[in-house]
């Protein structure tokens, strides 16, 4: 059954006591400039980027009546920090300031209705599980977190919290033809794995810059991990305009969230 606002990943291999899902920017109540693109209502999910927060709390609200509980919200700073989600006490007030919630850019969930939350407006959202369903993750991967190691210290706490294999999905990002960076971003990834190099392409219209394509980054450093069973990663956030907020596209503008849990 098709829900406004939310699509289920596509992800060959999930265990059936794992729950996901993705939201996209139709189906809320935010108004411009974080409405859906169509002068309707918008689902923004951010209470940090200037939407009111009313608004916000209503569109988490329908998030919520989705859920087993309420998701485990993060403070994201384009870290590599990982939390348990268990520990993470969920606000009282659903319109709570960003910055009231822990800071980190990953999180982990061994505890069945623990909700892994990550929000997005063109950077990376990965999300994890192991074969058997003991064990999810999900990770907010920008650039400099993706460099810097956020999917490994995902990946390692996940196994020291019992995971076996790992099963990865690439979720709505900015596309390969639109990700335009400076030579330092390339020389970051480069730095640690001579292989990302090809994962950038000058940009001729443009010297000294270069499109680059997160999910194939991505990929590396999940292969990096021996994860090799990766789905998803054919989205782009800035041209897919009806279905995705972008802040490289519009500046500002709302927060999608994909999110993780086990089935109790």
């Amino acid at each position: 059954m098709s829900v406004p606002g939310v699509f289920i990943p596509e992800w060959p291999g999930l265990p059936a006591n794992v729950g996901v899902l993705s939201t996209l920017r139709t189906g809320g109540v935010s108004r411009q400039p974080y409405d859906d693109g169509s002068g309707g209502g918008g689902f923004n999910l951010g209470t940090h980027v200037g939407d009111d927060l009313d608004t916000v709390s209503q569109n988490r609200a329908r998030l919520r009546a989705l859920l087993p509980a309420e998701p485990a919200w993060l403070n994201q700073v384009h870290g590599t920090d990982v939390l348990d989600s268990a520990r993470i006490q969920a606000s009282p007030r659903a319109n709570a300031a960003q910055s009231d919630a822990p800071r980190a850019d990953a999180s982990i969930a061994s505890t069945p209705g623990v909700i892994c939350t990550i929000m997005t407006a063109d950077c990376l959202p990965v999300l994890f599980a192991d074969v058997e369903g003991r064990v999810v993750g999900a990770a907010h991967a920008g650039w400099r977190g993706l460099a810097a190691g956020v999917l490994a210290n995902t990946i390692a706490a996940m196994r020291a919290a019992g995971a076996g294999e790992i099963l990865a999905w690439l979720g709505p990002a900015i596309g390969p033809a639109s990700f335009e960076v400076g030579e330092e971003v390339r020389q970051a990834f480069v730095a640690v794995d001579a292989r990302a190099d090809t994962a950038f392409v000058p940009n001729l219209k443009v010297p000294g810059k270069h499109l680059a394509d997160i999910y194939h980054l991505a990929r590396l450093a999940l292969q990096r991990q021996g994860v090799e069973r990766i789905s998803g990663g054919s989205f782009c956030t800035v041209t897919e305009r009806e279905r995705f907020y972008s802040y490289r596209r519009d500046g500002v503008t709302g927060r999608m969230a994909s999110l993780i849990w086990l089935r109790a």
